[in-house]
C-alpha cells in the first residue's frame, strides 16, 4: 500500500481533498460542493453540519481501503470564520458567514469602549472589517446574543475547528489568530487588551505551533492529525522552497491577495485604509498582504459584457491581448466602469454605457485595463519599499492573457512568474506536518513556472493613471 498524507482544503466555493505520497507528490483528489443554508437570521452562511458529515464520510472511505495506507492528516481552511461549540464539542451555532453585516451600534459601542478604530487597526494590523475582523464575532455574540455566548466552551477557527473533529483537542494557531482577526496585538505579541477586558481570551483555547501533530488512534489506526493552517498562510509555504531572493507572491481567485513576506515595516493609516493588513506565517513571522476583490468584480462586470454584446459563457477565456488595441485606449485613457464591490478613489464620472465600445474585445480590453489599473496599485502598496526584484502570480488569473501581460508590463523592472497548480494551499498543509524535506526539484512537478516578459513591440509606453 502507498503510505499517504491527506489534506481537508475547505474553500468557500470548493471543498477539496488531496493525498500526496511520501514524496509529497498527489496520487488522488476529488472536489466537492456543499449548499449554503442560512443562519437564523437568513443570511447565507456555509453548512457546518454537512462539511463535518463529508470531512468524516471521506476520511471513513479511506481508512479502511486497500491501496492506499493513511499515515497523517491536516487541514487548510478560508480565514475569518469561527465555530462555536459547546462543553460536549458541539457546535452551538451557525458557521456565520464573514460577509454578515454587524450592527453599526454594536461596532459603535466597540469602539467608543476601546478607542479610535484606526489605532486599534494599526495595533491589530487589522483594517476594521466587521465580521471579516473574526474576532469581532463573539464580541457581537456576547453584545447580541447572550443566552447562546453562555453556551460557548470554545470559539475555534475553522481549519482548527476540523482537527478537534478527530483529536478532540481544542487549540488556537498563529495563522488563525493573525489573519485581519482584530484579536493579536502585533506590537506586544499577545492578544489585544480588549480581548482580556472582554474575557474573549477564556474561550479562545491555548496557542500551539501551527506544524503540532496530534498521534491519534482512530478507528483502530494510528494516525498523526495537524493542527490546521489558515489558507493564504498555507498557500505561501511552497513559494519559500524554490525563491531563492525575496519575492511577492500574487495570489489570484475570488480575492486577489498581495504577500509580501519580507516586509517588517509597520502598517500606516494610509495602509490600512487601502486594504492592507498582516497575516502570520507558521512560525509568528508577519506578512504584508492586500486584498483586492478582483475575481468577484471581474465577474460581475464581464456577465455585464456578454449579455450585452450576446456573447455566449465564457466567450472571454479566448480573448487575447490585443497591443494595438491597447495602445489606442492607452492612448486616451478615461475610467469607463463603476465597480460595484472595490472601493477605490479611481471612479468613473458616471455609470458606462457599453454602447460607445465597438465590440466586446474593445469593451473587455478597457475592463482589464482598469482592472489591473487596481491590481499595480494593490501590489505596489504590499511591496513598500521592500526591496524585492520577484513577483510570482497564481489562481485564477494566469489563465488571463490580457491580466497577466498588462501586469508584467507595468512591472518590466521585475521578473514575473506565473505558477500553475491545482494544489492550492492543499501542499503547504501537507509540507508542514511532514518529516520531509521537499526539495526544489521534487516541487518543481507540483508548480509549472513561466517567465512573463514585457512586450517589447508597443508603440506606446504604459500609463501611471494611478497616481
Amino acid at each position: 500500500m502507498v503510505k499517504v498524507t491527506a489534506v481537508f482544503d475547505i474553500g468557500r466555493t470548493n471543498k477539496k481533498f488531496f493525498l500526496f505520497d511520501k514524496k509529497l507528490r498527489e496520487v488522488f483528489r476529488e472536489y466537492t460542493v456543499i449548499e449554503e443554508i442560512r443562519d437564523e437570521d437568513g443570511f447565507p452562511c456555509d453548512d457546518i453540519s454537512e462539511i463535518v458529515n463529508w470531512v468524516k464520510k471521506t476520511l471513513d472511505r479511506f481508512i479502511n481501503q486497500n491501496e492506499f495506507e493513511l499515515q497523517s492528516v491536516n487541514f487548510s481552511a478560508y480565514g475569518a470564520s469561527m465555530v462555536h461549540v459547546d462543553r460536549e464539542g458541539k457546535p452551538v451555532a451557525p458557521l456565520y458567514s464573514y460577509l454578515k453585516p454587524i450592527p453599526a451600534d454594536v461596532l459603535d459601542s466597540f469602539y467608543s469602549t476601546y478607542g479610535d478604530q484606526w489605532r486599534l487597526a494599526k495595533e491589530t494590523a487589522s483594517p476594521p472589517l466587521a465580521m471579516l475582523n473574526s474576532g469581532l464575532q463573539p464580541y457581537w455574540i456576547k453584545q447580541t446574543k447572550p443566552e447562546l455566548f453562555k453556551a460557548i466552551k470554545w470559539s475555534m477557527h475553522l481549519p482548527q475547528f476540523l482537527s478537534y473533529l478527530f483529536t478532540g483537542l481544542p487549540v488556537s494557531d498563529f495563522t488563525s489568530i493573525g489573519c485581519h482577526t482584530m484579536l493579536w496585538d502585533y506590537t506586544k505579541k499577545d492578544y489585544h487588551a480588549w480581548v482580556y477586558a472582554e474575557k474573549i481570551d477564556q474561550i479562545l483555547p491555548p496557542i500551539v505551533d501551527t506544524d503540532t501533530m496530534v498521534l491519534k488512534s482512530y478507528q483502530g489506526h494510528r494516525i498523526k492529525f495537524g493542527v490546521g493552517i489558515h489558507d493564504s498562510s498555507s498557500a505561501l509555504i511552497p513559494y519559500f522552497i524554490f525563491a531563492k531572493e525575496p519575492f511577492l507572491l500574487v495570489s489570484t481567485g475570488t480575492w486577489s491577495i498581495s504577500m509580501n513576506p519580507f516586509s517588517d515595516s509597520p502598517l500606516s493609516k494610509k495602509n490600512l485604509q487601502n486594504d492592507v493588513l498582516k497575516f502570520m506565517q507558521i512560525d509568528g513571522r508577519p506578512v504584508k498582504a492586500s486584498r483586492l476583490f478582483l475575481g468577484n468584480e471581474f465577474k460581475l462586470q464581464t456577465n455585464k459584457l456578454l449579455l450585452f454584446f450576446k456573447k455566449r459563457p465564457r466567450y472571454h477565456h479566448g480573448v487575447k491581448i490585443n497591443w494595438k488595441l491597447i495602445d489606442r485606449l492607452r492612448s486616451n485613457y478615461q475610467r469607463k466602469f463603476i465597480f460595484e464591490t472595490i472601493k477605490s478613489s479611481f471612479a468613473s464620472p458616471g455609470p458606462v454605457d457599453l454602447g460607445t465600445f465597438r465590440n466586446f474585445e474593445e469593451a473587455y480590453h478597457q475592463l482589464m485595463l482598469e482592472l489591473v489599473e487596481l491590481q499595480v496599485k494593490s501590489v505596489e502598496m504590499a511591496i513598500g519599499k521592500t526591496s524585492l526584484k520577484k513577483i510570482y502570480i497564481d489562481g485564477g488569473f494566469i489563465d488571463n492573457d490580457i491580466y497577466v501581460k498588462l501586469l508584467a508590463d507595468y512591472f518590466s523592472g521585475y521578473k514575473i512568474q506565473t505558477a500553475r497548480s491545482a494544489l492550492g494551499s492543499a501542499l503547504g498543509a501537507a509540507i508542514v506536518i511532514s518529516a520531509r524535506k521537499l526539495s526544489e526539484k521534487s516541487l518543481a512537478r507540483h508548480y509549472e513556472l513561466k517567465r512573463q516578459k514585457r512586450n517589447k513591440s508597443k508603440s506606446v509606453e504604459p500609463q501611471k493613471t494611478w497616481n
